[in-house]
């Protein structure tokens, strides 16, 4: 039996489809490089927005035809979305032979064999798929899950319900991980978590974690996500010291009112997240900051959208991820009014998109004439090869016999906002 897993999402969500992959292969299943040649396809799907769940099941409407072709072929929905909707996606989705949430991946093997369909499998047992080895794909950037679950509960937030309470895993076991990573000559690991400053595994913190992996041989270190609720000065002081530790934060802010922060549930205040800002600037040369912004919560006024825009100024991020509210079923803001119209939504997204493009410009421009550290990750898609800097800062480089994989030193000649352009090249 061929397998063939589509991923929609986030950084865990890819990596959710490496550790299905390594758990189906190591069943005896065999993965298809295409759906057309596939005898199950699994849809591995975010829940976070609405948008990312219409695209999901535009997707399923279309691979009605693929399962048509050839009777027998299993259709599934795997992750946050199956999680989230179980049995009442099977009935809206005729087709759909399976659901299973984030939890249940190791009973996929015993199902598929026995072919006992339609199913959905949505239990929470705490599951951190330890022993199970991802079935990565190669090249030079890999992801390991330190934790799962989240213990938040923001109230615009679905994950705490879908992914479950917070579970760290055990700091050796994650060492370990790295170590082999380093061994196969991948040169960039990120750390996942829903929440990666509130990792303790009873022995070890977040900032003991750090130091830990900074030993374990891979040049680049960074982490997703942080909560500023939990980011400690020990976590900054660690990025500072560790010579593997990039120097990129991210470190989502929502909104720059404090009354829709309190709303939202983020137990911060503006004030101090702008602290732990310039906390991090003054211990961490050339860091770089992305943040997370949501426009259009519930009961948010033009006052509280302009509040966030002086933040957006005044902080001045590298870039940012920008969003418009839309509610989640089952979470505590799905019982507020929706009282921000669409058309005001879409408005604030393009204002607060405007502004941070041309931040993001004026501060990538600053870098031009500069030497910065490339590691090379791709062939561009047009010419020369695409890399990454040590703060996050895509790359596109021109020069001879550039390969996946080099360290080079890139003088930076200019940008076309969030991409800059190299010019010439040397090896450090």
């Amino acid at each position: 039996m061929r397998f063939y897993i589509e991923t929609f999402g986030c950084q865990m969500n890819k990596l959710d489809s490496e550790v299905l992959s390594g758990l189906l292969e190591g069943a005896g299943l065999s993965p298809s490089d295409s759906p057309e040649d596939a005898d199950v396809v699994l849809v591995n799907t975010c829940s976070v927005r609405e948008h990312a769940e219409q695209r999901v099941l535009e997707r399923l409407r279309r691979l009605a035809r693929w399962k048509r072709e050839r009777p027998g072929r299993i259709l599934g929905v795997v992750g946050c979305m199956a999680q989230r909707m179980g049995w009442e996606l099977l009935t809206d989705v005729p087709h759909l032979d399976l659901v299973a949430g984030p939890d249940s991946y190791n009973k996929l093997p015993d199902v598929l064999e026995r072919r006992d369909l339609p199913v959905a499998l949505v239990e929470q047992d705490g599951e951190l798929y330890e022993g199970v080895e991802p079935r990565r794909e190669g090249g030079v950037r890999a992801w390991v899950a330190i934790m799962r679950g989240c213990d938040n509960f923001c109230s615009y937030c679905i994950v705490p319900y879908v992914r479950g309470r917070e579970r760290s895993r055990p700091h050796r076991s994650v060492v370990a991980e790295v170590e082999e990573l380093a061994r196969e000559s991948y040169k960039d690991v990120t750390l996942l978590g829903q929440n990666v400053n509130s990792y303790c595994d009873g022995e070890v913190d977040f900032a003991g974690l750090l130091r830990l992996v900074d030993r374990a041989g891979v040049p680049r270190v960074r982490f997703l996500t942080s909560h500023p609720k939990d980011l400690s000065e020990e976590v900054l002081r660690a990025m500072a010291e560790c010579p593997s530790l990039c120097e990129h934060l991210h470190l989502p802010i929502q909104s720059g009112s404090d009354r829709v922060l309190q709303l939202m549930r983020r137990s911060y205040t503006v004030e101090r997240y702008i602290r732990i800002v310039e906390e991090a600037r003054g211990l961490i040369l050339d860091i770089s900051i992305t943040t997370d912004i949501l426009v259009g919560f519930p009961g948010e006024t033009e006052e509280d959208f302009e509040r966030t825009l002086e933040v957006i100024r005044y902080v001045q991020f590298d870039d940012a991820y920008m969003y418009r509210y839309s509610p989640r079923p089952g979470t505590l803001a799905a019982q507020f009014p929706d009282d921000v119209p669409e058309e005001e939504k879409l408005r604030r997204l393009d204002e607060v998109i405007r502004l941070q493009r041309e931040i993001t410009w004026r501060v990538n421009e600053r870098l031009v004439g500069s030497e910065v550290e490339v590691l090379i990750e791709a062939p561009a898609k047009r010419d020369g090869m695409l890399g990454r800097t040590r703060t996050d800062k895509p790359v596109v480089v021109r020069g001879e016999g550039l390969k996946v994989g080099d360290f080079v030193k890139v003088r930076v000649t200019g940008t076309t906002g969030p991409t800059l352009l190299g010019g010439e090249t040397a090896l450090p």
